[in-house]
């Protein structure tokens, strides 16, 4: 009886880890097709009386609307996910980013309907926010709460995963699409990824479907011990780890903006790259990142120190990313290629690890809204910025220069922040000490 419920609480966690990767590689599909039009093509479609780098930062403020609108979706989710349940809140979720996303790919454009084109489109990206918003904290908990002993951060990997697929997904979709002549590229062309989707969705809602409630949520339910406003007592009790959390986040979310958003602007527009060249660079470097980010769980898991893993993994970067930059300056294909690949290893190897990490440090009746708000206020005001910024300081500097000096000082606060909050209590290691004490869990 022991050995058949041991299998099937395996085969249990595994069905909500493919769960969390299937569903959270639609949403983030959904998301970053958005981030490669806003650099591509929307300022021609939508803001196409703003020339030049001024309409480049006018499509990147739209980018930037989608994470503005995420806390909300991180309050409001986070709020029914610790009260109702993570599994009701991942199903919600992918309807919304589903059909908003679909409705982008529909949207008439300025020469069509005028002023009423962006506005819509502005609209549509705040509802395509609160989805996202709402979504990655309950993909991060229906995986690592079903996990077995000892391996929440390999579980938790398993929604992290899900964001460089989901962007390699939309990195190809727009490579494709951007075979075809200029005039159909901008007329249709770029509509196709966001209308396809709509299938996609389907394929999400029918392996959600599958996906049981988490064990540490049915117990807070059954025990009726959850939270009666998660959002205040998340901040009135644990403002220090919210703040820590907001800044531990950053480079995890705001590595991907550097590359496959700024760069790819910056490539295209000021340097001598056309669309499909950097795209197939920005490809290469997310199949490095899907093939290299689940060792970063793997490594967080073997060694005892958390904050030793952390400051092997990113201080690498402090080096890389600035070389990432240098390189593309030079207008080599094979060298911004080598650049683009290289840089990307320790933010994904830290980015595996993050989730299982920043959830271990909230207890089980506030998590869902403790880690959105870290994750998703994060991507408000370092993530979502991080293409306004870089091309403000370059419009500003007229160098790469200052762009660098961003890019670093956002490396040293993430690693500082997750530095001090692993000094913080870990309540996954309290929860199983209470239940055993015969295995240690890294602090």
């Amino acid at each position: 009886m022991g050995a058949i419920s041991a299998r099937e609480q395996s085969r249990t966690a595994n069905r909500a880890g493919i769960g969390a990767f299937i569903g959270s590689t639609i949403e983030w599909f959904d998301f970053y097709i958005y981030g490669t039009a806003s650099a591509l093509v929307f300022d021609k479609v939508f803001f196409p009386e703003l020339d030049g780098a001024v309409g480049t930062l006018v499509a990147f403020a739209t980018f930037w609307v989608g994470f503005l609108a995420r806390p909300l979706g991180g309050i409001i989710f986070g709020h029914i996910g610790d009260r109702l349940g993570r599994k009701k809140t991942l199903v919600i979720t992918l309807l919304m980013m589903g059909i908003s996303t679909t409705l982008i790919g529909l949207l008439p454009g300025y020469a069509q309907i005028g002023v009423w084109a962006p506005i819509l489109l502005v609209l549509i990206r705040m509802v395509q926010g609160i989805g996202l918003g709402g979504e990655w904290g309950g993909s991060v908990l229906i995986a690592s709460e079903h996990a077995p002993k000892g391996k929440s951060i390999l579980y938790g990997a398993f929604a992290q995963q899900g964001s460089p697929v989901g962007n390699t997904l939309s990195t190809l979709s727009f490579l494709a699409i951007s075979q075809l002549p200029d005039e159909a590229f901008l007329g249709w062309g770029w509509r196709v990824p966001f209308l396809a989707s709509a299938l996609l969705v389907l394929v999400g809602l029918f392996i959600r479907m599958r996906v049981t409630e988490s064990p540490a949520m049915a117990d807070l339910i059954e025990s009726k011990k959850v939270a009666k406003l998660p959002f205040w007592e998340v901040v009135r009790s644990h403002p220090a780890l919210l703040a820590l959390g907001i800044g531990a986040c950053t480079i995890g979310l705001s590595a991907t903006y550097f590359k496959s958003t700024f760069a790819l602007s910056w490539a295209t527009s000021t340097l001598e790259f056309d669309k499909s060249s950097f795209l197939t660079i920005i490809l290469v470097a997310n199949i490095v990142q899907i093939i290299a980010q689940p060792f970063g769980a793997v490594i967080a898991t073997k060694m005892r120190s958390w904050s030793r893993a952390v400051t092997i993994m990113l201080l690498p970067e402090v080096v890389l990313l600035p070389v990432m930059f240098l390189l593309i300056g030079t207008n080599d294909y094979g060298l911004a290629m080598f650049g683009v690949a290289i840089a990307t290893i320790p933010h994904c190897l830290y980015y595996a690890a993050l989730a299982g990490m920043l959830a271990s440090r909230f207890p089980a009746h506030v998590r869902y809204t403790g880690i959105s708000l870290c994750y998703q206020l994060c991507g408000t005001l370092l993530g979502g910025t991080t293409p306004i910024v870089g091309q403000f300081l370059l419009n500003l500097s007229g160098s790469i220069a200052a762009v660098i000096a961003y890019a670093i000082f956002q490396v040293l606060l993430t690693l500082g922040c997750m530095l001090l909050l692993l000094r913080r209590p870990n309540y996954d290691a309290r929860a199983q000490s209470a239940s055993t004490s015969t295995e240690a869990v890294p602090a």
